[in-house]
């Protein structure tokens, strides 16, 4: 068929576009290398929504940042996805960096951000009492939230699908060609040959791949890769608010995190690197994080990590965002999104709508548009009341399968029926394996769940796709 709108990459930008199409009478695919949406940055992000003051109004990320907050909210109400504004502070550990604060006071109000204020130390170690004795002052941002990204990506792209959008995962792309401007576009991927009006790229780490096999390439992606490191629950409540330090000028530094789940989370880092795969933690890395964070909470120690991981960030030249058609007709450019790109995403979203418009898409509004998603279930959030009416009501979910996160089998059923397809797939849909073991006592009963469901033998099962196997066929003799 020939689609209207052909979404080049399925990360938390993709994904709100695909839904803010959805809303309106027009043909959508989304097309994803990874197994799954919201597997290759998204899935590694801090989780913030930023309070609307860390980038300046005259660029584009300064100017999309405040509007993509103020979405937020709307989108969880629609879609169930966690989301929550516990605010945050930026501390300033040193009289000379009271400068950084009153900046980012001017730029938030100059956007019109509410709820800015500066805390002198006395304030500030009642509102954070475990941060250091050393702080000077620190910049209330009550605006800030956090969300889990990998549900907000599994949320839109589930609710777009739900409203016609055609997802391929699985696919990367290796050849984009328009015979001549005005033309459709084809789209070849691994799987399948498309047919698209318009192809907007929002691939990432691989934007400059996607633009270059379009013939339109003017840019280079740079990759600056950050690590992030899980602590153990026992820490939940150190801090209240997302801690910053005072940022640099290629990093908001390396932050205290309290994630939406209730866990704490430490990073980045910020390291330039050359490989788009390389997504390697270090020791470098978690003494720098781990040394950072002690500077303005002392109290945490890398003997209380879980996991480590990493994302990697799409920059180009000035450090901006570019959101812009192209000199090819019906190629449309999202590339450089990086911090505060999951803030704003929905902004993003809105504007590609605009400039689809102006380029002649006509975008009617969907007559019987599916607005809700069914929250799903959270066992562990229920009282014990409702945790035994429920369990008497269905017996899936009176059967633990993860026990550090308190998760049931009827939560990873569920999972599995809402389109998770990995190990991977059902730890972010509903965090069967993101307790203190990360997996040791619930891998194996999440794979025969998954091999049951999915019809297929456990030798099937991957982690996150790909050649990511957990367990192999028995050779004969071995």
């Amino acid at each position: 068929m020939l689609y209207d709108v052909l979404i080049v990459g399925a990360g938390v930008t993709g994904c709100a576009i695909a839904h803010a199409l959805s809303r309106h009478r027009v043909e959508v695919a989304l097309v994803e290398r990874e197994c799954e949406v919201g597997f290759g940055t998204s899935k590694a992000n801090s989780g913030i929504i930023h309070g609307g003051h860390h980038a300046a109004s005259t660029t584009l990320k300064g100017r999309l940042e405040w509007e993509g907050n103020q979405l937020w909210g709307p989108l969880c109400e629609e879609l169930g996805f966690g989301f929550r504004r516990i605010g945050e502070i930026t501390v300033a550990l040193a009289e000379d960096e009271r400068a950084v604060l009153d900046r980012l006071l001017a730029q938030g109000r100059a956007k019109g951000v509410p709820g800015l204020e500066i805390l002198e130390r006395e304030r500030l170690l009642r509102e954070e009492p475990n941060l250091s004795p050393q702080v000077v002052a620190g910049l209330l941002a009550p605006t800030t939230a956090v969300v889990n990204p990998y549900e907000a990506c599994f949320a839109l792209a589930e609710n777009a699908h739900a409203n016609g959008v055609a997802i391929h995962t699985g696919s990367p792309i290796v050849a984009l060609r328009s015979e001549r401007d005005g033309e459709p576009w084809t789209v070849q991927t691994s799987r399948d040959s498309l047919t698209a009006r318009f192809v907007v790229n929002a691939a990432g780490v691989h934007a400059d791949r996607i633009s270059e096999l379009a013939g339109v390439r003017d840019f280079t992606i740079h990759l600056r890769k950050g690590e992030e490191y899980l602590l153990d629950r026992r820490l939940v409540g150190i801090v209240r608010h997302v801690i910053f330090p005072c940022p640099t000028p290629v990093s908001k530094g390396i932050l205290v995190i309290p994630t939406f789940d209730g866990t704490v989370m430490v990073g980045p880092t910020a390291t330039d690197t050359e490989d788009p795969d390389d997504l390697t933690t270090s020791a470098a890395g978690a003494e720098l994080v781990f040394r950072s964070v002690r500077r303005v909470v002392p109290g945490i120690s890398e003997r209380d990590c879980i996991a480590e991981f990493a994302g990697l960030r799409a920059v180009i030249a000035g450090e901006d965002f570019r959101i812009a058609p192209t000199a090819r007709k019906g190629f449309i450019e999202v590339v450089g999104i990086q911090s505060p790109g999951l803030t704003a995403a929905p902004a993003i979203a809105e504007r590609v709508i605009g400039i689809l418009r102006a380029e002649g898409l006509e975008l009617e509004p969907r007559p019987r548009f599916e607005e809700r998603l069914a929250r799903p279930v959270r066992f562990a959030d229920l009282d014990t009341v409702e945790q035994a009416r429920l369990a008497e009501r269905d017996p899936r979910f009176a059967r633990i399968v993860c026990r550090c996160e308190a998760i049931t089998e009827g939560e990873v059923l569920e999972a599995i029926a809402r389109g998770a397809r990995t190990l991977d797939g059902v730890k972010f849909r509903c965090r069967a394996g993101m307790g203190r073991c990360q997996g040791g006592f619930c891998t194996t009963r999440v794979m025969e769940l998954l091999a049951r469901e999915l019809g297929v033998p456990l030798t099937a099962i991957t982690k996150r796709g790909g050649h990511s196997w957990v367990v192999c066929e028995r050779e004969e003799g071995s």
